[in-house]
């Protein structure tokens, strides 16, 4: 087992069980085992709540005592995934990651997800140990078993890792940080195809300190996260070991967290890789995957087992998970700033916003004009023209276009386009010629008029727009349905929801940068208005008032500290409180201003998977969002998606609409990642 650094502390689940008495566990387990049948119930028990170490002397004790081999004994009385676990578990671990890797390359294909996992997760200390355990193992050189079955840069790489001679020192140079900076992007965004050897080694031999200075510094020279370049440079299995070793060198516990994910998200479960992960973290930073996990996907790693597997495997899985973190939303206490962490490295604080769609070079809106009339004229829409045309201009292009087009035809475009295209294409089509805040202002209108108020719509327009946007909104509202938009949120809504959404509509949001002194007095507020605070220190009217006052008028910057403080005040997360405590519209608005504070993108992207997932689509979301979003921030939204969902925004809406619809959300959406 690796022992955390001097004065680190520890955080793995599995601890030295206190008062050990190796040659009593064995006959224990002897006993278990004896007969007809034997007792899974005590075995499992007893091999979780021991350490590793521990179980070693238990082997021992086993072969001095019985004559016997205690891990061939487990083999033959249990069986399936619970012996998988069990075996696992009695292996030292760089044995238990030789025997994985073995498997991994054995027979018929590679398991090549398996062989990334391990390989870019490992320390030099643990690579080494693997390749020790390995050779006495099998009497075979692992390195050699890794060339034999596998090519290429990904071969390259892993032989990399493979010396486990990655840099260790953490102090850092700024001039080789920026020198790899520039070697990085000349290799990739700057070549006419790509050098590899750059990229393996930079990411394979640089330390990790080394490596997030140099991540952070490519961001701000390109624009674009190293990991958007490395899904555009390389490709196959050489381009997710990258991705992983990154992941990994920015937070190996977040890495893990999202393994483990996507071994049970979906139909069916990647037992070997929960097994795999269950085993190799349990005393390693089983409590930090566990924070993230909850943190980032809104369930406990508990509850998620607990759900997706049966039986005695399920108990030992969840022995070795260590705990529930679904209490409220409760951090421990070592860990309550892991959340905070991630969200300083959002996208909103540290990455320049970026739409897909730009102003055309060359662009001349007297052909366009001409164009659009011939592909309406006659007998039947040549709907690829308007959709090519409409889709590759900006929007202050489209005004022109609207402009010339009435100037040379007397004809109002917008009439036209309705009249010659219909349903979701329409709705796309007339979207993008709309100016955005007379689009944000008809979609208002939509979501207040006739039976019913779609409030989801109310709370993504006005919890997400900028002070400038919400103004130029009202603006349009008051010119196109002669009403002030405050008036109609009065009119259609009530309560408190009501009062939130007229606030958010006022556009009067401070823009300042944060207050370190307000930020903890606004965090004191809301832990007494969700009632996790020690000392209530007002009426609750009041609070609720105070509070609504801090999440609708106090700066992006400011709100994010008075997260953090409100973390390390009370060990909660703002928003898992926000969801248990609050219910109903109140609950959604509060939740959308903070997620959105958090990360806007990230926000963007979750509301588009939701309006494509599971039977049938949300059109009027998908839509609205994918229309709002296409100059501001959509390039930095597809990039939040695939790193959520493993899939691209375009794969999404690929799969998910056709025809002309299809065509012309795919031009908008920008590219492939």
């Amino acid at each position: 087992m690796a022992k955390p650094a001097q004065g680190a502390k520890y955080r793995g689940s599995i601890h030295d069980f206190p008062g050990f008495d190796p040659s009593q566990d064995a006959e224990a387990l002897y006993t278990a085992m004896k007969g007809f049948g034997s007792d899974k119930e005590a075995i499992l028990e007893l091999i979780t709540s021991r350490s590793n170490r521990q179980r070693q002397e238990i082997c021992q004790s086993y072969k001095s005592l019985y004559g016997k081999d205690l891990i061939a004994d487990l083999k033959y009385e249990l069986t399936g995934k619970f012996e998988r676990l069990i075996v696992g578990l009695m292996r030292p671990l760089p044995y238990c990651d030789a025997k994985e890797i073995k498997d991994a390359i054995s027979g018929i294909g590679t398991d090549e997800k398996c062989l990334i996992e391990i390989l870019a997760s490992r320390t030099n200390e643990q690579i080494h140990q693997l390749v020790a355990a390995y050779k006495d193992a099998y009497e075979r050189d692992l390195e050699a078993d890794v060339i034999g079955d596998t090519s290429g840069h990904f071969q390259k790489m892993l032989v990399v890792l493979l010396q486990g001679t990655r840099e260790e020192d953490d102090v850092v140079s700024e001039d080789l940080v920026q020198q790899d900076v520039q070697d990085l992007y000349e290799a990739g965004e700057l070549k006419w195809g790509t050098d590899e050897a750059q990229f393996i080694y930079i990411l394979g031999s640089r330390s990790k300190q080394h490596l997030r200075l140099v991540f952070d510094e490519y961001l701000k020279t390109t624009g674009k996260p190293i990991e958007a370049s490395i899904r555009g440079e390389l490709s196959g299995d050489f381009e997710k070991l990258m991705l992983a070793v990154v992941k990994c060198i920015r937070s190996t516990p977040e890495y893990f967290a999202e393994r483990l994910f996507k071994a049970m998200k979906g139909l069916g479960t990647r037992d070997n890789t929960l097994i795999r992960i269950m085993v190799s973290r349990s005393e390693l930073d089983m409590l930090d995957i566990r924070e993230i996990f909850r943190t980032k996907y809104e369930k406990s790693l508990y509850s998620m087992i607990k759900n997706d597997t049966s039986g005695d495997y399920k108990k030992a899985l969840l022995k070795l998970c260590g705990g529930d973190d679904d209490a409220a939303g409760q951090f421990f206490p070592e860990a309550a700033q892991v959340a905070y962490q991630m969200w300083e490295l959002s996208a909103v604080a540290r990455v320049e916003l970026r739409g897909t769609v730009r102003p055309v070079d060359n662009f001349n809106p007297d052909t366009d004009a001409k164009a659009l009339r011939k592909a309406m004229k006659g007998l039947g829409t040549d709907e690829d023209t308007i959709i090519d045309i409409i889709t590759h201009r900006s929007n202050a292009q489209r005004q022109q276009i609207r402009q010339t087009f009435k100037s040379h035809f007397g004809r109002d475009l917008m009439a036209d386009l309705k009249s010659e295209i219909s349903g979701d294409l329409a709705r796309l089509i007339l979207g993008l010629m709309m100016p955005p805040a007379h689009y944000d202002a008809k979609q208002l209108k939509k979501a207040m008029e006739g039976a019913g108020t779609d409030e989801k719509a109310l709370i993504e327009i006005l919890a997400t727009r900028t002070n400038a946007e919400i103004r130029a909104i009202c603006k349009a509202y008051k010119e196109d349905y002669h009403k002030s938009l405050e008036d109609a949120l009065s009119s259609d809504t009530s309560g408190h929801f009501k009062r939130i959404l007229i606030s958010l509509a006022t556009g009067n949001r401070e823009e300042a940068g944060e207050d370190r002194d307000q930020a903890r007095e606004d965090a004191q507020v809301a832990a007494e208005i969700l009632e996790i605070a020690d000392t209530p220190s007002g009426d609750k009217t009041s609070l609720e008032t105070r509070f609504t006052t801090i999440l609708c008028t106090r700066s992006y910057p400011h709100l994010r500290r008075v997260f953090q403080e409100f973390v390390k005040m009370t060990n909660y997360d703002v928003e898992h409180t926000i969801k248990k405590e609050m219910s109903g519209d109140v609950r959604d608005v509060f939740v959308a201003i903070v997620q959105s504070v958090k990360n806007k993108p990230l926000f963007f992207a979750d509301k588009l998977y939701k309006s494509m997932k599971g039977a049938g689509t949300d059109e009027k979301t998908l839509t609205r969002i994918m229309v709002s979003r296409s100059e501001i921030d959509l390039l930095n939204i597809r990039r939040e998606f695939i790193e959520k969902y493993d899939k691209s925004l375009h794969q999404a809406i690929e799969g998910d609409t056709s025809g002309d619809f299809l065509k012309a959300l795919l031009a908008v959406c920008g590219g492939e990642d």
